[in-house]
């Protein structure tokens, strides 16, 4: 069972205080621009530090923002389209509405005062500008920081240009005390003793490092990558191997910009050299990945041609030694990812050897792979852990998708993860963008397959899931005529129980409980855990907002099952419809214990609509029992949430009734002033503080009088 208290966070999202080597006068300069400016960009060469800098900024003025500090990592995106869905997921917000995602920004920011960072944006110059534009107009206590090569060039934008770290210049002599003044020599020899333990700068190197610092022009990327070096070579190998590389482009550059470039280039590729044929190989081979991977990813995917399964420890193990590859902890689990200069240098490290479709190709089925399984293992004790694994994946999903919609033979692998995925799309927060790939999928691959029925059904539940009741309704026209055409039962049974789905969510729910019914008689038949397990859950919420008592016996056996199989998330679902059936009967006491006992687990999870579910029935439980500001307060909470995902409860017919209904009788108990009071209070709540209130306020005792018809 999830735990009672989930850790409390501050509000934002950025990592701790970032390791940064000087930049003093930076520092106060971005700040006080962030005092005037409401956008101020970070320029420079690739390598020079933008992304630790805006990190530190960030972390040096948060207590000046607090609605919080909010770190956007654009480097793993390509599709600029998915931009917005990308800013809402750093929020918190995930992309769960029908609404179009920028407005969903733009509404939830608009009374905040908070800081954006927005990382690497060159790449998606464009895009960032246009929405950076359009949240700065509608949000105006909003401050957006950004990094990039190039300005965004709005009107208004401050740009400060981040210069390499300051070295000793070459015609002044530099005496040992004074060269911690430099802030090049001061991070070289940081990171030589992280490398070498026991390094020390003395007269023996100092006079090497110096030059070495002065060589890479002060560049951190440049500077960190040679001081990594120093477990394979000594100080004067490394500047003699350098300048070697460094020799042929002193020849060709012209502007400073360009030689910087062209610095940071050839530490690349005297890193490169340093590495072994074997190391060199599997750099290149892991640049395919977007965002970070682990080992066994890693291993499924660059292993074979030339590198053995078992040899991929060691070389990556290799790659991390020299700086190449970043080691992370997350939790128990540990992964790597590439500085993306340096993956961009290993793909195109791949290109020249002719193989990044092939790449491309293992990286696909790999994710293909993932896909199916966290589906096959979706209903078992392994729940909460697919769930973080494929949110952490994230980023390789997406481009796995992207491939696939690249180029039409490989459409029909993209359609399968697509659908696969659905409960990443539904439990992640991620029901736009799950519909942003079937609905491209759909139109590269129209032929009448299983697959394309499978695609239908699940992309219905994701519109029906928004509230979209009109686009879910032809989906589910096609996948029924499609499954009659192909005589196959699952598609019409999944199809049939979406149908019944549908009319739940539009309030028929005697229509529901009949199709339902039926669609869990053929989930019966066919052993589908997954399908008789939410067959049940929608049968006990029609069945209790209908008042038929056999929602006491569908919610007890889809408890049951969830609890057999150790689903955790999915469990949390039926407590919450047992929960509300169970207080509509009249039990307050032991109602409350059951949703609040879901509410634990969606938060501990971090499902801000299942939370806001939670919030909602427990405002209605609070009303019934005499607990108005309570009652008050937790449904302005709710209603933030559902707004924080771009919707309401209105959008939802079965809920409406009992949400209009509470709000009508805490106005009456309360008076109108007294409610809204009580209800701004909650709104402006934290989804932690919301929910740790709501499950530490007395439990409330039977009904006075209970909500009548909801």
């Amino acid at each position: 069972m999830a735990a009672e208290h989930a850790p409390t966070r501050q509000r934002g999202n950025l990592p701790g205080e970032p390791d940064l080597v000087g930049r003093r006068q930076e520092l106060s300069e971005a700040g006080r621009l962030l005092t005037s400016a409401r956008l101020l960009t970070l320029t420079g060469v690739a390598g020079v530090g933008k992304t630790r800098l805006a990190r530190r900024v960030a972390d040096q003025v948060r207590a000046s923002f607090p609605d919080g500090v909010w770190l956007v990592e654009l480097a793993p995106l390509e599709d600029e389209s998915l931009l917005p869905q990308t800013v809402a997921g750093a929020l918190g917000l995930g992309d769960q509405a029908a609404r179009h995602p920028v407005q969903l920004l733009a509404d939830h920011l608009r009374d905040k005062r908070a800081l954006l960072v927005l990382d690497n944006c060159e790449h998606l110059l464009t895009g960032c500008a246009l929405l950076t534009d359009r949240l700065l107009r509608e949000a105006p206590r909003l401050r957006i920081l950004a990094t990039s090569r190039q300005p965004l060039r709005l009107e208004g934008e401050s740009v400060m240009v981040v210069a390499p770290l300051p070295v000793p210049a070459s015609d002044v002599p530099h005496r040992p005390e004074r060269l911690a003044d430099y802030a090049a020599v001061r991070l070289f020899a940081l990171r030589a003793q992280q490398a070498v333990p026991g390094f020390v700068l003395g007269p023996e190197n100092l006079d090497t490092v110096v030059r070495l610092c002065r060589r890479l022009d002060g560049l951190p990327l440049a500077i960190e990558l040679a001081a990594g070096g120093l477990r394979a070579l000594p100080a004067d190998q490394i500047l003699y191997r350098v300048g070697r590389r460094l020799e042929p482009a002193r020849g060709t550059g012209t502007a400073v910009a360009l030689t910087r470039h062209e610095t940071l280039t050839a530490a690349i590729d005297w890193s490169h050299d340093l590495c072994s044929p074997g190391e060199r190989e599997l750099w290149a081979r892991v640049s395919v990945f977007a965002g970070a991977f682990d080992l066994e990813a890693a291993e499924e995917v660059c292993s074979g041609d030339g590198i053995a399964r078992d040899d991929v420890l060691d070389l990556v193990a290799g790659l991390v030694d020299k700086s190449i590859l970043i080691r992370q902890e997350q939790g128990e689990r540990v992964r790597y990812r590439l500085l993306e200069t340096i993956r961009q240098y290993g793909m195109d490290r791949l290109a020249g050897l002719g193989l990044v479709p092939a790449l491309q190709r293992r990286h696909r089925d790999w994710c293909h792979r993932l896909a199916c399984l966290a589906e096959t293992e979706w209903l078992t004790w392994r729940q909460e852990e697919w769930l973080a694994r494929l949110r952490s994946e994230h980023s390789n999903l997406r481009a796995a998708l992207e491939f696939c919609c690249s180029d039409p033979a490989d459409a029909r692998t993209g359609l399968e993860i697509a659908a696969a995925l659905w409960p990443h799309w539904i439990c992640g927060g991620y029901l736009s963008e799950g519909r942003h790939w079937l609905g491209q999928l759909l139109r590269l691959v129209p032929e009448e397959t299983v697959a394309r029925g499978r695609a239908l059904w699940v992309d219905a539940w994701l519109a029906t899931l928004q509230g979209d009741t009109s686009s879910a309704q032809p989906r589910l026209e096609e996948c029924r005529a499609l499954a009659l055409r192909l005589d196959h039962p699952p598609t019409r049974t999944r199809c049939t129980q979406h149908l019944g789905g549908l009319a739940l969510f539009e309030g028929d729910f005697p229509g529901a409980v009949r199709l339902l019914q039926e669609a869990l008689a053929g989930h019966r038949t066919a052993g589908d855990r997954n399908g008789v397990m939410t067959c049940l859950y929608q049968l006990t919420m029609a069945c209790a907002l209908y008042g038929d008592y056999r929602a006491a016996l569908f919610g007890e056996e889809c408890l049951a099952l969830c609890e057999s199989a150790g689903a955790q998330w999915s469990r949390s679902y039926a407590l919450w419809a047992l929960g509300l059936y169970t207080w509509r009967q009249g039990a307050t006491r032991r109602g409350t214990e059951l949703v609040r006992d879901a509410l634990r687990t969606r938060w501990a999870v971090r499902d801000g609509w299942g939370m806001a579910q939670c919030l909602e029935v427990l405002a209605w439980i609070a009303a019934s029992s005499g607990q108005p500001e309570a009652a008050a307060r937790m449904l302005g909470s709710a209603s933030a949430m559902w707004r924080s995902i771009g919707t309401s409860q209105s959008g939802f017919r079965h809920l409406a009734a009992g949400h209009e209904q509470t709000a009508a009788r805490l106005r009456g108990d309360l008076g109108e002033r007294a409610y809204e009071d009580a209800f701004r209070q909650g709104t402006e709540l934290a989804p932690d503080e919301a929910a740790g209130r709501a499950l530490h306020d007395p439990a409330p005792s039977n009904p006075l009088t209970p909500l009548a018809d909801l």
